[in-house]
């Protein structure tokens, strides 16, 4: 059976690169990311990602405090490009192409962002890591992912997490919480249900671009969900 979904983009927080560490990049974790984009690749999905940066940046909390909102818009970009040069390398290493574009100008490391090539790139079976966001202050990496997604005509975008899905409370804390299977759009926002930061969530909904939320550390939990399984939490319009 073909995978239903033919061409997605994946939007990974930086802190899901961490582990159970504090802060950085724990090999053994995006390994296994890296795993689940292989599986699918191997299958013929063709992958775009995002990055956050969390993982570098929120480390460094304390001291952005009294900092320019710009400026540390800007460094946490910067930590994106880290975090996608570290993806890239990993997913070299487990022997699948991937090319990473950059919103920021960093051209001893990373290609500019170029939609056309970023699409070539897709076609030809890469994995195209997009870092530094949109390329500007006071827009989050869930807004990147969105624009990003429109971009490139993705069948979904996938919002990967810690949790698989969507509950009706946390799961970690209420035992009775109910993952919902999928819900629209206007339903998430009447039950306030924090699927992306306002701006991201508007945009897909305005476009009619899917979003799915589900678990990275469940095994084969991106196969599961590009193949239409009963995965994570679907919002549609």
């Amino acid at each position: 059976m073909p995978p239903r979904y033919a061409r997605i983009l994946l939007k990974l927080s930086g802190e899901a690169l961490m582990g159970d560490a504090g802060y950085g990049i724990h090999r053994p974790t995006v390994d296994g990311i890296v795993d689940q984009i292989r599986e699918v690749v191997e299958m013929g999905v063709q992958v775009a990602v995002v990055i956050g940066g969390g993982n570098i940046f929120r480390g460094m909390s304390a001291a952005a405090e009294s900092m320019d909102r710009a400026t540390a818009d800007y460094m946490g970009m910067m930590a994106t490009v880290m975090n996608s040069l570290a993806l890239q390398d990993a997913l070299r290493r487990a022997g699948v192409k991937a090319r990473v574009q950059s919103a920021l100008n960093v051209e001893q490391v990373a290609e500019p962002y170029i939609r056309g090539k970023a699409i070539r790139y897709l076609e030809e079976g890469r994995v195209v890591i997009f870092a530094a966001g949109t390329g500007n202050p006071f827009f989050t990496t869930d807004t990147a992912a969105a624009l990003r997604g429109m971009e490139m005509n993705v069948d979904i975008v996938l919002k990967a997490t810690k949790v698989d899905g969507i509950y009706t409370a946390d799961p970690n804390k209420d035992p009775s919480a109910r993952r919902y299977d999928s819900v629209t759009f206007d339903e998430a926002i009447s039950r306030q249900l924090q699927v992306m930061d306002a701006t991201a969530f508007t945009l897909c909904r305005d476009q009619s671009l899917p979003i799915k939320v589900f678990s990275i550390f469940k095994p084969h939990g991106l196969k599961r969900v590009v193949m239409g399984e009963d995965e994570g939490t679907l919002v549609h319009a």
